[in-house]
């Protein structure tokens, strides 16, 4: 028997996130399971969120307006929360995605796990440290491969009519890699209490754990496709086995700071 594809909801604040990313986001999102609920809020009347047309139509993503009627109150993180709320309560959600490097939606997060539901986030490295702790798992749209953009508004014809597109987006500045080496802590913590009496612990171990420890802990933030060519490249740790049977372990002239 095939386990079940998790149902998950994709809700986008569009002020907050760039559609540069939105087509990386969604294959990221494919992998975890199945994105039946797409929505995106924000003010799409005055043009500013014009960059997001070509994303939406693509990825049948459905446009949730949110007017600003007051300057500095923001409506769309409401008509987010709010609709968040409702879908953890009506719709049979295994997990919701939140694409956002605002932290204002820590207490949203925080309160979608306690009902149960897993949570991702997906934001920018400059997002709040309180945030990315309030999810399951926080993905840096950085590291998110940028080979499958969704063609920006300006090369979509528009009606004679239309209002002029908006200006393009900046090119994207090339991903920041952290060293292998700023890895070790969170992977010694995630070794500890795991290890058998040569000090041996499976990889695959390893990997949940440093997620549980570090939400925002991902190989490629690193520069590596897998959690073996980190632990190597790191220099300390060693490794034995093959495939789900790989092991690691702390290299001989390897200490773990208290």
């Amino acid at each position: 028997m095939t386990a079940r594809t998790p149902n998950l909801a994709v809700l986008i604040d569009a002020d907050n996130a760039s559609a540069r990313h939105a087509s990386a986001i969604f294959e990221e999102v494919a992998r975890l399971g199945e994105a039946n609920v797409r929505r995106i809020y924000g003010d799409f009347s005055t043009g500013r969120l014009r960059g997001w047309d070509a994303a939406t139509r693509a990825l049948a993503i459905l446009e949730q307006q949110s007017r600003s009627n007051t300057t500095g109150k923001n409506a769309s993180d409401i008509a987010l929360v709010i609709d968040a709320m409702d879908l953890m309560h009506t719709a049979k959600l295994d997990g919701v995605c939140l694409v956002s490097s605002d932290s204002d939606f820590t207490r949203l997060a925080q309160r979608l796990r306690e009902h149960g539901l897993v949570v991702y986030g997906f934001g920018e490295r400059k997002t709040p440290e309180t945030f990315r702790a309030a999810c399951n798992r926080f993905i840096y749209v950085e590291n998110l491969a940028e080979g499958a953009e969704v063609a920006p508004a300006a090369d979509v014809a528009q009606p004679l009519d239309a209002a002029p597109p908006a200006a393009p987006e900046a090119p994207p500045e090339p991903p920041r890699r952290d060293p292998p080496s700023r890895a070790v802590p969170v992977l010694v913590k995630a070794m500890l209490g795991a290890e058998d009496e040569d000090g041996w612990v499976a990889l695959s171990a390893v990997g949940h754990r440093a997620q549980a420890i570090a939400p925002d802990f991902d190989t490629r933030s690193f520069g590596c496709a897998k959690l073996s060519d980190l632990a190597r490249k790191s220099g300390a740790f060693e490794l034995k086995g093959a495939g789900s049977s790989l092991m690691m372990r702390l290299t001989p002239l390897v200490k773990p700071k208290n």
